[in-house]
């Protein structure tokens, strides 16, 4: 049979295990503090590698001034003043110049859109993305449609283009012959939401819905 103990030696007792468990405490915690320190050197020597490989493999994006776009068209000088009559554009379909007071609401449109509204939209830092209905597929127009942005995008026919897909920006434009083609996305990076656009980020919804709109 165990030998009872006073409560004088379970009190000493106890005070022995907790001595004995916080001295343990305190020599887990300075070898902490000595890996840590070990570990924070070797840390910022891992984490410059690990940027080093990010940048390598992941390079950040191109700026917009950097991106070359091959057959790409540029117009400077371009007026934008609010008209009520029809305006004789240069391009077709136009990159700037006078338009609409109202704009045409960014979306997909099943119906050509009027230019003076869209041309406007331009103005707000919208891409139009024209493409002719004869030359595309309907699956090629979705494949168009899930190259572009969801937002500040255009996306209608056009009639009487030279190519079967033409992107416009204020002040730029490139024909392409594919939804699969490269340029596409090099365009919508640097050109889309422009601050090259005489009033980038306005609104581009509120405006006017052209017939065809289905999103």
């Amino acid at each position: 049979m165990a030998e009872s103990k006073t409560p004088d030696q379970v009190r000493r007792h106890r005070a022995a295990l907790l001595e004995a468990h916080w001295a343990k405490e305190a020599r887990a915690e300075r070898r902490r503090k000595v890996l840590v320190g070990a570990g924070a050197l070797t840390a910022v020597a891992l984490v410059g590698g690990l940027v080093t490989l990010a940048l390598v493999q992941d390079p950040p994006p191109q700026a917009r001034e950097d991106i070359e776009i091959a057959g790409l068209q540029s117009f400077e000088g371009l007026s934008a003043n609010h008209v009520s009559t029809p305006v004789d554009y240069e391009q077709s379909p136009p990159a700037g110049g006078d338009h609409a007071s109202a704009w045409l609401n960014c979306g997909v449109y099943t119906e050509p859109v009027p230019q003076e509204n869209a041309v406007h939209a331009l103005e707000h830092g919208a891409a139009w993305a024209a493409y002719d209905p004869e030359a595309l597929s309907p699956e090629q127009v979705e494949t168009l449609r899930a190259a572009l942005p969801d937002t500040y995008v255009v996306l209608a026919p056009y009639q009487g283009l030279d190519s079967p897909i033409v992107l416009s920006a204020w002040g730029a434009q490139v024909a392409v012959d594919s939804p699969e083609d490269e340029r596409i996305e090099q365009f919508v990076a640097k050109y889309w939401q422009s601050p090259d656009a005489p009033e980038p980020g306005a609104a581009c919804t509120g405006g006017l819905d052209a017939p065809g709109r289905i999103a």
